[in-house]
This record gives structure tokens, sequence and C-alpha cells, in this order.
């Protein structure tokens, strides 16, 4: 979560990225460097990349592939225009071993090898700031938090990989704001980034499987819902790209290396601008 009293909303993505490698920004990037692309993180040995490689073409929607790195290399050139390192630009990674969590740390040079595969997925907050531009309030923003999120029981993602459950992300529109917010989000150059949303309503446990009490997320932090005025909206969210990461270190009784849910690469690319 934010702590308000300390909260910074930084413009340009290389200051940002200088914030977080000094150890002067710790929080979610949620609102962070409007107008520009974030990206979730998976990283994983050379061995195994191509399974996790199938696994988002086979599941374009919930992970875009913006960016996949070569072997060994830490400094992005699709999603970078300046100065930018993979291993100390997050403010917060998770390291897993054989599919569990062992560590939280804020810089992960001394985990990395040249074996090392990174792969940077379009991430939600990217379109945040379009819907803000809209008039259409932010929920998690502004009550300065990380954004819900939650697993979808009733949905398993296809492709190489048998036992990854959907994951989304919750945004909390005014009812009569919902039809705009699918219009915005839907739009073509918001594709890299998730695009419209799964769901929108009430019958999300029937619908998608996901928890009845939205208070109980899975990841990130609960937000107020006012069910009289305003709807829950899912989208596909690119930790679903983590649960897959997490899958193939267990399978592979191996390691592998992710961005903490809320906690994104923010690049240099601005939101309706080309990756070439």
């Amino acid at each position: 979560m934010n702590n308000s009293s300390n909260y910074i909303q930084f413009q340009d993505p290389n200051e940002l990225r200088q914030a977080i490698r000094s150890g002067e920004f710790k929080a979610t990037t949620s609102s962070q460097c409007p107008q520009y692309i974030q990206a979730n993180m998976v990283i994983l040995p050379k061995s195994v990349s191509n399974k996790f490689l199938e696994f988002c073409r086979s599941n374009p929607r919930a992970c875009p592939l913006l960016e996949m790195l070569p072997a060994g290399s830490y400094k992005p050139t699709k999603l970078a225009k300046t100065d930018a390192d993979i291993r100390t630009d997050l403010p917060k990674y998770r390291i897993f071993e054989n599919g569990q969590l062992i560590k939280e740390v804020t810089d992960i040079q001394e985990y990395w090898n040249d074996e090392m595969v990174t792969f940077l997925l379009g991430c939600s907050f990217s379109f945040e700031n379009a819907l803000q531009q809209n008039g259409i309030r932010i929920k998690n923003i502004d009550e300065k938090k990380n954004v819900s999120m939650y697993k979808c029981s009733k949905i398993q993602c296809p492709g190489p990989l048998e036992h990854v459950t959907l994951i989304v992300s919750m945004r909390p529109i005014r009812n009569d704001q919902v039809e705009l917010a699918k219009k915005i989000t839907g739009e073509s150059h918001f594709q890299k980034t998730h695009g419209e949303p799964l769901y929108c309503g009430y019958n999300y446990v029937e619908e998608l499987g996901v928890n009845k009490d939205l208070n109980q997320v899975d990841f990130g932090d609960s937000v107020t819902v006012d069910q009289q005025t305003e709807t829950p909206c899912f989208w596909y969210c690119g930790v679903t790209g983590i649960m897959a990461a997490i899958e193939i270190s267990q399978m592979e009784k191996g390691f592998c290396i992710t961005h903490s849910p809320g906690y994104m690469f923010v690049s240099d690319i601005k939101e309706d601008e080309d990756i070439l």
C-alpha cells in the first residue's frame, strides 16, 4: 500500500526508475508516470523459457508479450529509450524456488546469471490515466492502495500448462460509466495492456469464480465498493504470468523471479505509441 504522507507522483519514467534504483521510491507503481506503459515481469532460465513463451502466445489477453530479452540481457531495448536495468528498476521482486516463494527483495543483482531470460508483459495500470482523463475515478488510486486482484477458480488458462488459474484485476466503476470504461480500454492501442474488461457486474462468483467477499483479495489491496452506485469491473491481469512461471518452477524443480504484484516496470513508451 502507498503511504499517503510520503506519496510522490512521478511524471518521467527515467526519473522514477532512478528513484527506485536508489531506494527512494518503494511503493506500488499504480498512478505513476501517467500515459506511459507499465509491464509485468517474469524471469526464467533459458532452458524453460520456450514453455513460458508458448503460454503467453496461448493467452494473449492475460499475458500480452511486449518484449522478450535475450538470455543474460537485463536492459530492455524496446520498452526503454533511456537508462533501464531489469535487476534494479522495479520496486519489489519475488524469488521462487520449486514453485515456493522464498523471498521478496528490492534488487535481484545477486540472483542474476547469464542464463536468465526476461519477459515483459502488458499491465492494466497503463490505461488508468486514460480512464481518469475521461472522468472515471480509479478507486485504488483515490485510496492510495494497490489494485485488487483475484483468482478466477472457474477459468483455467489454455496452453502447455495444466493448472494455471486466470488472475483478474478489479476496479469499481460508477454505474453510468461502465460502458465508457469498456469503450476506452477496448481501444486498439490498449489491446497490448489487456483491453476491455472480461466481466462487469455482481455475478462474478458464478461467472469467474472470484471470492464472493471482494475484501478477500488474493493479491494487492481491497478497496471500497458502493453496491448502490458502482459496478465491479474485472480485467485480465498479468499476474497470470506469475502463476505460469510458478508452475514451471515447480514442474522443473527450478528457479524464477517475478515482479511483486502491483510493483511494475515503468517503460519509456507512451500508451498510444507502437512498440518497435
